[in-house]
């Protein structure tokens, strides 16, 4: 009897980028969005690590993540609550400016 199984190219494979497209405002509210700190950049490619898990909403803006060693992609922009998981490495390809609200999940549990 055969089995098959997919194989994991890497332990941040199991990291995975969830993106809630246009979350409703009673949402947006209900986690303050408008009280977090703000963050911008022009388009580019930034490679950066997330130290914790960061939750954010794009203002404007449009983006594709590459996860570090992966061809594949998450795509968001503007009116996307994103949720970045700790310990992801990846580069950031912006191709419309980024205007984003962001929290990072605190340490203590």
């Amino acid at each position: 009897m055969a089995t098959t199984s997919t194989p994991q190219p890497d332990s941040s494979s199991n990291l995975s980028i969830t993106v809630e497209s246009n979350p409703s405002d009673s949402r947006l509210s209900e986690l303050g969005i408008q009280s977090w700190p703000k963050w911008g950049c022009p388009p580019g490619k930034y490679m950066l690590k997330f130290e914790a898990e960061e939750t954010c909403y794009l203002v404007k803006g449009k983006v594709k993540v590459y996860p570090k060693g992966s061809s594949e992609y998450v795509e968001f922009g503007a009116g996307d609550l994103v949720t970045i998981p700790q310990g992801l490495s990846c580069t950031w390809d912006v191709s419309v400016s980024i205007d984003k609200h962001y929290k990072f999940a605190s340490s203590s549990s």
